[in-house]
Order: structure tokens, then C-alpha cells, then sequence
């Protein structure tokens, strides 16, 4: 299957929060547990601001008809240890049934050659809880990540 994968614009954000609750429902169903608030109207607004400030870039997948089916997002994030400016890819999410028709890989490529455009000095991304998530991992790997060890932890403030 074929879509067409597009940089967005705040006029997008709609769309692209409605994509991002379907995600988080999903991993929370996946984990049994309600890991995360979503508030479609907030999440809107807050994309919004991100893609206005140049924050956050959105690139979305649509399929033939015009809809909706995908998405990834990434921002530019500064380390020492990743030797300066690197990308921090922030979701992913390909809808269940378009899933294993080389969606998701379009959506890494599109976000690799930004990347590159920017001179990043690599890509990271956190998957979701493992083992109900391997293969995600799996998938990220296909794409050419490698594990870097470790667990992404959280403290609210």
C-alpha cells in the first residue's frame, strides 16, 4: 500500500491528536494501566503551539482516500554524550489495520532525511513497556536502531 507522507502544519493538529489518543489508548489497553491523560481538545491546542514555534515537526501519513492512517513526530533535543543537536522521536503510530504495509518505515525515512537535513548527530526514540510491545521494538530495529540500555523513567511536576 502506497500513502502519501507530508510535513504538517498547525492546521493539521486536529487530525494528528486524534491519531495520538488512539496511541496512548492503545498502550494503555496494551499495559493495563492509565499511564497517560489525553484531552483531545488540549492536545490539539498544545500541537498547535508546538508546530507555531517551530517545536515539534509532524509528519503524517495519509492513505488514498485522504485519511488519516499514521504519523510520527520528532524535536530537536542537545546532549554531550550524542556529541550536539540530535532528534528525539517523540511518537509513532501507524493505525492497526495499515500496519506491515511499510507505513511506519515510510514515516522513519521521511523523519531520517529531516534529520539529516538538520545535522543531527543521530535519532533516538523510547519504546512502550516491553515484553507487550517486542514487536515495536523489533520494528525499530528492522529500521536500524540499536538498544542503548537502560529505561525511560518519569517524575511528575
Amino acid at each position: 500500500m502506497k500513502a502519501d507522507i507530508r510535513k504538517t502544519a498547525a492546521a493539521d493538529a486536529g487530525e494528528v491528536a486524534g491519531l495520538v489518543g488512539e496511541l496512548l489508548n492503545e498502550i494503555m489497553a496494551s499495559i493495563n494501566a492509565k499511564s497517560f491523560n489525553f484531552d483531545l481538545a488540549a492536545t490539539t491546542a498544545r500541537l498547535r503551539d508546538f508546530l507555531e514555534r517551530g517545536k515539534y515537526t509532524v509528519f503524517l501519513a495519509r492513505d488514498a482516500a485522504g485519511t488519516a492512517i499514521g504519523f510520527a513526530t520528532v524535536y530537536e533535543s542537545y546532549a554531550l554524550y550524542a556529541e550536539g543537536e540530535f532528534g528525539t522521536l517523540a511518537e509513532l503510530y501507524v493505525r492497526p489495520e495499515f500496519r506491515s504495509h511499510a507505513i511506519g518505515s515510510g514515516l522513519l525515512t521521511e523523519v531520517r532525511q529531516y534529520a539529516l537535513s538538520k545535522n543531527w548527530t543521530r535519532l533516538e526514540v523510547t519504546t512502550p513497556p516491553l515484553p507487550q510491545f517486542d514487536k515495536t521494538l523489533q520494528f525499530y530495529e528492522r529500521c536500524g536502531f540499536t538498544v542503548t540500555g537502560g529505561r525511560k523513567l518519569k517524575l511528575i511536576l
